[in-house]
């Protein structure tokens, strides 16, 4: 059974820091990709930052120099850090993991909060 569960979601002040994991178990999980999105009330959901198999990161305009995504294999988790955080990063962040050699075999988690407010 595939499990994808994140944490690390809270309140924060702006320009405060939350670090996000995701771990996963019942996959291989090297052979993913691992993307987090948000999603802000009443939008719709978003790519923010994506990893693949070897390490290549790619990042949302809005996010880039602030949010770093990284994975550890071993222990079948990603990881994003979160830098000066702003209001409007406030959203449910949701990863997303997509078997490299089959987009269609892709799994969700149930999603953690992050609120950034003074």
């Amino acid at each position: 059974q595939v499990q994808v569960v994140e944490s690390g979601g809270g309140l924060v002040q702006p320009g405060g820091s939350l670090r996000l994991s995701c771990a996963a178990s019942g996959i291989t999980f090297g052979l993913y990709t691992a993307d987090w999105y948000h999603q802000r009330p009443g939008k719709q959901r978003e790519l923010v930052a994506s990893i693949g198999t070897h390490g290549t990161t790619d990042y949302a305009d809005s996010v880039k120099g602030r949010f770093t995504i990284s994975r550890d294999n071993a222990l079948k988790t990603v990881y994003l850090q979160m830098n000066s955080l702003k209001p409007e990063d406030t959203a449910v962040y949701y990863c997303n993991l997509v078997f490299a050699y089959n987009t269609d075999t892709t799994y969700w988690g149930q999603g953690t909060q992050v609120t950034v407010s003074s």
